[in-house]
């Protein structure tokens, strides 16, 4: 098995686990044994389980970056763009394997103590930020109303997780529109 094939079928075995159970609660012999990849070549490309996590992330953002930007792709009224992010989030949420934000949850679980997950947290929730503060200004609204509308998504991801609903997204969208009148 090629190095990059090998690299790919231990993101996806330990982004599924970690989704599944989190981090704490996955060996590496379990990631290994889904994965199909020997414990030895595991090991030379992660050395460290930390670094496994790390390196999940990372793909896992550049996932979420990507599927953003197209759901929001055919969206032409700016308005809409914005509350797009929220009917983003309503797909996500009737995902079946959706479990929460792997960012929140990981960050939960070893943010304090990880320093690079926490880094990497914060860049995802940073560059959601930055997503809607470029809708919000495309839609000619107030600058602040980025900062209250990452609020609003961000708590959507964390109740929908522990309601294991998606009326969440729904309800944080109907709060997004309220704002959006407010401002308007």
């Amino acid at each position: 098995m090629d190095p990059d094939t090998a690299d790919a079928q231990l993101l996806d075995a330990a982004e599924a686990l970690f989704n599944e159970r989190g981090v704490q609660a996955v060996g590496m012999d379990e990631i290994r044994s889904r994965s199909g990849v020997s414990l030895k070549r595991l090991y030379r490309l992660y050395p460290a389980k930390d670094r496994l996590v790390e390196a999940v992330l990372r793909r896992r953002d550049l996932v979420v970056r990507e599927e953003l930007a197209r759901f929001l792709e055919p969206i032409d009224d700016p308005r809409e763009r914005v509350l797009g992010v929220f009917d983003y989030l309503d797909d996500w949420f009737r995902r079946e394997d959706f479990r929460g934000c792997t960012f929140i949850n990981t960050f939960g679980e070893l943010g304090g103590g990880n320093q690079a997950v926490a880094d990497i947290a914060k860049a995802n929730k940073a560059a959601l930020l930055e997503c809607l503060r470029e809708l919000v200004s495309a839609a000619g609204l107030s600058a602040p109303l980025a900062d209250q509308l990452a609020i609003l998504a961000n708590g959507a991801m964390a109740i929908a997780a522990i309601a294991g609903s998606p009326l969440p997204a729904r309800q944080a969208r109907d709060a997004a529109r309220v704002l959006l009148d407010a401002v308007s």
